[in-house]
């Protein structure tokens, strides 16, 4: 049996632990990056991209939509069984899923923009960050920072300062 000295001190303990320090924001953070050096101003200023920091959870919601199971078949189109169980096959698009999530980090440019969708002639979301960072340089360029800034990429190394260096130019 425990005597009172402890429950008085495991009481104490509990009053200490406090579940504000859990409690964040729920304002989604916007980061400035400059675009690529190709996007410039009427003074010639790169201009500065924004960048939303997507939750896990959103960037999950996107990656499901490109995700799909379906029943593994032999060459004449029969189920695949093995140990009396249906084997499953699971297809990704990847590319697609992370060409929506930068879609959705960027807040500007906006990619959903209809005027700008259809300036570009894009009836699917996916396709604006090929349109609009068109040459493989910008595309790479966009598709790292945003990735950076989500976390889903390695952070910062000289090469990328440089990249940004130049892209500041």
């Amino acid at each position: 049996m425990r005597g009172l000295h402890f429950i008085e001190k495991e009481i104490m303990d509990m009053t200490k632990k406090s579940l504000k320090y859990f409690m964040r924001s729920t304002e989604p953070e916007i980061v400035t990056v400059p675009a690529p050096k190709s996007f410039k101003d009427e003074e010639g200023n790169v201009l500065q991209l924004e960048i939303k920091k997507l939750t896990q959870e959103e960037i999950n919601k996107i990656n499901d939509k490109y995700r799909g199971r379906s029943m593994a078949t032999d060459s004449k189109g029969n189920p695949l069984v093995a140990n009396g169980e249906v084997i499953w096959k699971t297809e990704r698009n990847g590319a697609k899923a992370s060409r929506h999530i930068i879609v959705e980090a960027l807040q500007y440019p906006n990619l959903k923009d209809p005027e700008l969708m259809k300036h570009y002639g894009a009836v699917d979301v996916t396709d604006m960050p090929l349109k609009v960072f068109s040459t493989a340089d910008e595309y790479e360029y966009i598709s790292r920072v945003v990735m950076q800034v989500l976390g889903l990429a390695p952070s910062t190394n000289d090469k990328d300062e440089e990249d940004l260096d130049a892209a500041k130019n």
